[in-house]
């Protein structure tokens, strides 16, 4: 039996549709991935399935019984009081239960007949059986083991939670929720504020959890690890898929071929039975023939095609190159009051380098780049850029620093005052702003909007250097992708700090984990660097280390070992990609054969005469088939790599 039935779903915001007819059923084993572009209305079905919005019209039905928990993007407020209790309140009962304890104590205490002290006595053990049994599930040492996970410290339980900054605040109410353990977990961007050892621990603890989930996640690794369905929000309502996000991509790309297709194959008739109508039409020993193939035309029904929302679609311009050392930290130290950041800190960026910045939150990955890129100033030491470096810097904070007074193509030739319009709208265009949508001021915007507002002014003084911190927060899934694949062909150095494990392991070359007041470096990307420091923790507990169990190999000795595993990861990789780039070009090759065809079978002159058409589309049905499984052999090569990869 399902836990939820939406039918009927209708909502709508002035002149804009979220949901027309919606329908959607959640089972008791169902882990859907929830994805759409920014602005279809994924976190708006949240709240309509948690009961926070309310839809125009149609019916939401939950299983008797069903506990619905719910985590927002941006949370509002916290319970009062010590951590612990703060998290231990979120679950419901528990002050019910205390009070009915409290309750048949006292009558106990007053009780005078036998008779009755035996049965408030049997109620008042069964109460206790039922605490225990509580506390068991939701009591005081879960709640901690979910705290500790979520990166929390014993000194940390007791603190009132007003002390918390918003992303440990964040945390605490995920706590809340996973004591809870409801039957239905509805997730809104849950690891916007955790670190990766917080991520790995929050991976483990969902993948375990045999509850429901709907989870919106602009990590797709993380995304695909957890779900079994996706709920997709498309132009033609809402749309439920098996599978991880990648089967949803595959049978969405199937399903769109299959409609143009068949769309052709309509649109190839009807051009036939126009031309035998307009032929015979006036010709009396044909009328009839006419009439019935007119009749036939009328009873066509046309075939609705994909129409595929705008996506960020956009690529770094090409920047002059920078000397070889592009920025040097140089015995940096910074302080905040009490606690130290960094101390004596040296380390060197070089030119092409990609660096993902690493560690715990609260170790000093965000102040590093406040460092570097001149936005922070140090103690003591000094950060200097090299010759011929140009900084570009993004963070969270910036998408909320932009004048909410002026309207988007204001705040953008405020940068560029020296270019023309044209220049920036042809920007803001690439990012999903055009027409009259540059006209919209700042405030009204979403948190979406602003953070793809910040981006593109990435792209008006092309820099060399960029500077990114935490660039896919807010971002779709799609967006973060399209990101991905723009800085993947950027020629400049990269600098950067993300959750987003998909993007850090896409980009990577080197990893900077922030430790000990320091930064230690490492050739790679996170996978493997994190595949390093378990062998270096094996080799500890064998005792292979030597007496010093924290120390590293020499540095000699992890150069020579990082490159004989580079070189065996190319050897099985190569041909892969080999094979890749031969099926991309004959799939490219394919198509475009394939658009042509289609062009001339669409002619309704050419599609009538039967003779010239024929072997145009045996050829045409033939390249379909070749092209079907060229396709297929792709999407198993590309597995395959990332498999090895």
């Amino acid at each position: 039996m399902s836990l939820v039935i939406v039918n009927g779903l209708e909502l709508s915001y002035g002149s804009k549709v979220l949901f027309h007819g919606g329908a959607l059923n959640i089972g008791p084993a169902d882990r859907i991935g929830l994805v759409g572009a920014n602005g279809t209305g994924k976190s708006t079905l949240l709240k309509i399935l948690v009961g926070v919005v309310a839809p125009d019209a149609g019916t939401l039905t939950l299983r008797r019984g069903t506990r619905v928990g719910y985590l927002p993007q941006d949370l509002q407020e916290l319970p009062e009081g010590s951590l612990v209790d703060a998290v231990l309140s979120s679950v419901p009962g528990r002050d019910q239960l205390d009070a009915r304890l409290a309750q048949t104590e006292a009558l106990l205490a007053g009780a005078g007949d036998h008779d009755e002290q035996l049965e408030l006595a049997a109620t008042l053990a069964e109460l206790h059986e039922e605490r225990d049994h509580f506390d068991d599930h939701f009591g005081r040492h879960r709640a901690e083991r979910i705290l500790l996970g979520l990166g929390f410290k014993p000194a940390d339980f007791a603190r009132d939670t007003k002390v918390f900054s918003g992303g440990w605040r964040m945390r605490a109410a995920l706590a809340g929720l996973l004591l809870q353990d409801p039957d239905l977990l509805l997730l809104d961007e849950p690891t916007n504020h955790l670190d990766l050892p917080t991520l790995a621990w929050f991976d483990g603890f969902l993948k375990r959890s045999k509850k429901a989930l709907v989870l919106i996640s602009h990590d797709r690794a993380f995304l695909d690890r957890q779900i079994n369905k996706v709920v997709s929000l498309e132009t033609e309502g809402l749309r439920t898929w098996t599978g991880d996000f990648q089967d949803y991509q595959r049978q969405r790309a199937f399903e769109s071929e299959r409609l143009l297709a068949q769309a052709g194959k309509v649109a190839a008739k009807r051009a036939q039975l126009q031309a035998f109508v307009d032929r015979f039409r006036a010709k009396a020993s044909k009328a009839t023939q006419a009439q019935s193939k007119l009749k036939q035309l009328e009873k066509l029904e046309a075939v609705q095609v994909h129409q595929d929302r705008d996506t960020v679609a956009f690529r770094f311009p090409t920047v002059a190159a920078s000397g070889r050392e592009v920025a040097r930290f140089g015995g940096v130290r910074k302080a905040f009051g009490d606690n130290v950041v960094y101390e004596g800190l040296d380390a060197q960026v070089l030119r092409g380098q990609r660096i993902a910045v690493v560690g715990l939150n609260g170790a000093g990955k965000t102040t590093l780049l406040r460092l570097l890129a001149g936005e922070m100033t140090p103690d003591a030491g000094a950060v200097t850029l090299g010759h011929n470096v140009v900084l570009g810097y993004y963070a969270q904070h910036h998408a909320d620093t932009l004048d909410k007074r002026r309207t988007i193509l204001e705040e953008m030739m405020a940068l560029v005052p020296d270019k023309p319009q044209a220049y920036v709208r042809g920007v803001l265009g690439a990012f999903l702003f055009s027409g009259d949508d540059v006209d919209k001021r700042i405030g009204v915007l979403s948190g979406g909007e602003r953070a793809r507002v910040a981006l593109a002014r990435l792209l008006l003084k092309p820099a060399n250097l960029l500077v990114m911190d935490e660039p896919t927060n807010h971002l779709d899934l799609d967006s973060a992708e399209a990101l991905i694949e723009a800085l993947e062909g950027y020629q400049g150095t990269l600098v950067f700090v993300s959750h987003n494990r998909s993007f850090l392991n896409s980009l990577a070359t080197h990893v900077w984990d922030v430790r000990e007041r320091r930064v230690v470096p490492y050739p790679g990307n996170l996978d493997e660097y994190l595949a390093h420091l378990e062998l270096q923790a094996a080799a500890r507990e064998e005792g292979r280390a030597g007496v010093d169990a924290a120390k590293a190999p020499s540095e000699k000795d992890r150069k020579r070992a990082e490159a004989e595993a580079r070189q065996a990861r190319s050897q099985r990789t190569a041909p892969l990609k080999k094979e890749i780039a031969l099926l991309e070009a004959r799939i490219a090759e394919l198509e475009a054969v394939q658009q042509e065809r289609e062009a001339r079978l669409a002619d309704a002159a050419f599609a009538a005469d039967y003779a010239k058409a024929r072997p145009v589309m045996e050829a045409h049905q033939a390249d379909a088939r070749a092209l079907e499984a060229a396709l297929a052999r792709w999407e198993e090569a590309q597995a395959e790599l990332e498999s090895l990869a």
